[in-house]
């Protein structure tokens, strides 16, 4: 196994949203940040994906579109800007992820039930093994994120530094 971690749609204009997804956006944050710097630690890529919609301020240009602050996203980081829920859909990543030899995507982020769903099925439409790591997803809704969880493979902060602990 070789994983790529996609950190999906942690955006600020997102956090906008109302209180209810800002907080789930902070709880995913709680696990996305020490899984990055484990696959720092492994010198696996790192992907930071971000949506582009001009309707909602989400063009490169505009405050919103950036990742927040606390993020530990870097700027060498491969970064992904996708106009579908499907982060494979008309980007450069699967292609990238070819190049880098990955078999494996661990996603996380923004929104359970859009955008990390489509990328999930978009993975396992060009053979890529998908993984959501479970506690990092972010939505309106705690019901959505539990059936993303429920209907996909998962894996635990713990059970993935394992499995990286052993690989390397």
């Amino acid at each position: 196994m070789r994983p790529a971690l996609l950190v999906i749609d942690v955006q600020k204009r997102f956090f906008e949203f109302g209180p209810a997804i800002s907080e789930s956006l902070e709880n995913a944050m709680a696990y996305i940040n020490p899984t990055i710097a484990l696959f720092r630690k492994h010198d696996l890529p790192v992907i930071c994906v971000q949506h582009v919609d001009e309707d909602q301020g989400l063009v490169p240009e505009e405050e919103g579109f950036a990742v927040p602050e606390e993020m530990d996203i870097l700027p060498t980081d491969l970064h992904i800007h996708k106009t579908y829920g499907n982060a494979f859909n008309r980007t450069p990543l699967a292609a990238k992820l070819q190049v880098l030899g990955i078999d494996t995507v661990i996603l996380t982020g923004f929104c359970a039930e859009e955008c990390v769903l489509s990328t999930y099925r978009g993975a396992e439409d060009i053979d890529l093994t998908p993984i959501v790591l479970r506690g990092s997803l972010a939505s309106g809704s705690k019901e959505n994120v539990r059936f993303v969880e429920n209907i996909s493979s998962v894996i635990s902060f713990s059970a993935l530094k394992k499995v990286l602990e052993g690989s390397t």
